[in-house]
C-alpha cells in the first residue's frame, strides 16, 4: 500500500504516530523508516511483484515498518501470530510459498531451523533497512497486498488475500462510520495477525493521523494507568478483555476502580468485537463506566460489514446495520433472499471491502461466492432493522427437534447464573433430537452446580427445547488468540 493511501504518513508530519514503551515516533520518522525498509527489500529491483513476505513480530515500530514496507515495495504482507507454536507455522509458510521471513531476536532464533528446512531466507528488520530511501514502485489498487489466515474451524486455515483497494475500502468505511480524527489516541494490544488489530485499530489510526500506543500483550496495570491519566479516548477490545478488566477491578482498591471507570467514562467510544458480546457483559460495562459498547460484525474475508451506529441506538445483543458501501442480505437454505424480519438466514456480503481470493485455492474461492455474494457462513435475524447474530451455521446453530437453536442465545442466558463464570453451548448427535443441546461450563471460584439445579433454574428462563440436555464442568474452555471459544476443539474433548 503506497504512501498516498495513508495521507498522514508524510515526511513533514511531526505529530506522534506510534508510542512504544517510553519511545514516541512521529509520522515523519515512521514514514522515512518504512521507505528505507521498502528500499532494502527491493535491493535494486524495481518491484517485488507480489513476492510473499512473512513476518513474526509483535506490536511495535518494527511491525508497522515491515507491513507498510512490504506494501510499498509491491509485495504481499503475511503477518503471523507470534503466539503460534513453530510447528503451526509450516502450513502457512508452505501454503503461501513464502520466500522471506522477517523476525528479530528471540523470535528469529525460534524460526531458524524451520526456515532453513523450507529454504526461506530469515532476516531481521535491521538486516533489511537501507541507509537511505530509494525509488519505489507505483502500486495499483487492484494488486494483492496482504494474506491473513482463517481460523480453520472446519479444515486447514486458508490464506485470505486482500488487495490494496480492499484494505482502503475497509479502512475508509470505518473512518467515516466511527468518526475517527487525528485527535484520537488508542491502545493496541490485540494480536496483529487478525483483521481487528490490523485494520480496525492500527490502519484506521494511521489513516486518520491519530496516535496508536503499541503493546506486545494486554498489560492491565500499564493500560489502566493510561486510562486514569486520560491518555486514550478510543478503546477497542474483544469481550474477553472487558471480562478480564471487570475481574481485575475485583482485586484492587475501590477508589482505584472508580478512577479507572471514570477514565473509560470520559472516552468518546468503546467497541467490542471478534466474538459475541453477552448482554450481561454489555450491561455490566455500561453500569461501571457509563459506556454503551458499540458492537459490530466482521470477519477476515470482509473486514467489517455491520455495525451499531456511532450516533444512535446501540442495541445489546445486536451488531447493528450494514456499514456504508457494504451490501448485506440474508438468504435461506435454498439461496432465496429473506425479506421478512425475524426469520434466520445466512449473511451474505457484497462490496469493495470483500477479499479477492483464497490463495492458491480456486475451488474454495468459487464455493464461497454465490451470484456475486460472499457467503459468510454466519446466521442472523433482522429485528427492527438491526442484525442479531445467531452464530456460525457449522458450530453455533443447533438443529434439535425440528428447531434451529442459537447456541449464542442459550449461552447468554446461562451466563446470568451466579455460579457460572464462562460457558459454551454445542450440539452433539442424538438419536431422538437429531442434535442435543450440551453446555460446557466453567464455574466461579468456590461455586458448585449440578445438572438438576441448572435445569430447574433454566425452566423459568428459556423454552424447554433450549434447556441443555446435559452439562459438563471443565476448568477452562479452549480459546484462540482472540479469546474466542474454539467449539470444534471442545467437541473433540467431549
Amino acid at each position: 500500500m503506497s504512501a498516498e493511501f495513508f495521507p498522514h504518513l508524510r515526511n513533514e508530519n511531526p505529530k506522534t504516530a506510534l508510542v512504544e514503551g517510553d519511545q514516541e515516533y512521529s509520522y515523519a520518522e515512521v514514514n522515512a523508516r518504512i521507505d528505507r525498509f521498502a528500499t532494502g527489500l527491493l535491493n535494486g529491483k524495481a518491484d517485488l511483484e507480489e513476492e510473499r513476505i512473512a513476518f513474526f513480530i509483535p506490536a511495535s515500530l518494527d511491525y508497522v515498518t515491515v507491513m507498510h514496507g512490504v506494501w510499498r515495495a509491491g509485495g504481499i504482507a503475511i503477518p503471523l501470530n507470534v503466539a503460534s507454536a513453530v510447528a503451526e507455522l509450516e502450513h502457512y509458510l508452505t501454503c503461501a510459498s513464502v520466500t522471506r521471513m522477517i523476525a528479530n531476536g528471540k523470535y528469529q532464533e525460534s524460526l531458524r531451523e524451520l526456515c532453513a528446512s523450507l529454504n526461506i531466507e530469515l532476516v531481521s528488520v535491521d538486516d533489511v533497512l537501507a541507509d537511505s530511501a530509494g525509488a519505489l514502485p507505483a502500486i495499483d489498487e487492484s494488486r494483492r497486498a496482504m494474506m491473513l489466515f482463517t481460523s480453520g474451524t472446519t479444515n486447514k486455515p486458508k490464506g485470505v488475500v486482500s488487495t490494496h483497494k480492499t484494505i482502503k475500502a475497509q479502512i475508509t468505511t470505518l473512518i467515516d462510520a466511527w468518526e475517527w480524527t487525528e485527535d484520537d489516541v488508542i491502545p493496541l494490544f490485540l494480536p496483529l495477525h487478525h483483521i481487528h488489530g490490523i485494520i480496525n485499530i492500527l490502519s484506521c489510526g494511521l489513516w486518520a493521523g491519530a496516535t496508536v500506543h503499541l503493546f506486545a500483550k494486554f498489560d492491565i496495570p500499564r493500560i489502566t494507568e493510561n486510562v486514569i491519566a486520560g491518555t486514550y479516548n478510543v478503546f477497542m477490545a474483544v469481550p474477553t478483555i472487558y471480562v478480564k478488566l471487570i475481574q481485575y477491578f475485583e482485586t484492587i482498591d475501590k477508589a482505584q476502580v472508580e478512577k479507572i471507570c471514570d477514565g473509560f467514562r470520559d472516552m468518546r467510544l468503546n467497541i467490542s468485537g471478534s466474538a459475541a458480546c453477552p448482554v450481561k457483559l454489555f450491561k455490566q460495562w455500561q453500569k461501571l463506566t457509563g459506556q454503551v459498547l458499540l458492537e459490530r460484525y466482521g470477519m477476515t474475508e470482509i473486514g467489517m460489514g455491520i455495525s451499531n451506529p456511532y450516533n444512535g441506538e446501540r442495541r445489546a445483543g445486536c451488531v447493528g446495520q450494514p456499514l456504508p458501501g457494504v451490501q448485506c442480505q440474508l438468504f435461506d437454505e435454498y439461496d432465496q433472499p429473506i425479506k421478512e424480519e425475524a426469520l434466520p438466514g445466512e449473511i451474505r456480503i457484497k462490496g469493495d471491502n470483500v477479499f479477492l481470493e483464497y490463495w492458491d485455492n480456486p475451488k474454495a474461492t468459487k464455493e464461497s461466492f454465490k451470484d456475486g455474494w460472499f457467503c459468510t457462513g454466519d446466521v442472523a435475524v433482522v429485528e427492527d432493522g438491526y442484525y442479531r447474530i445467531m452464530g456460525r451455521s457449522s458450530v453455533d446453530i443447533i438443529k434439535s427437534g425440528g428447531y434451529k437453536l442459537s447456541a449464542l442465545e442459550i449461552e447468554g442466558v446461562l451466563l446470568t447464573h451466579e455460579a457460572i463464570a464462562e460457558v459454551a453451548v454445542i450440539g452433539v448427535e442424538d438419536d431422538t433430537w437429531g442434535e442435543a443441546v450440551v453446555a460446557v461450563i466453567g464455574l466461579k471460584d468456590g461455586a458448585s452446580l449440578t445438572y438438576e439445579d441448572l435445569k430447574s433454574w433454566c425452566t423459568d428462563r428459556m423454552s424447554s427445547y433450549k434447556i441443555p440436555k446435559a452439562i459438563k464442568i471443565v476448568d477452562a474452555l479452549p480459546r484462540n488468540a482472540m479469546g474466542k471459544v474454539t467449539k470444534p476443539a471442545l467437541k473433540e474433548l467431549l
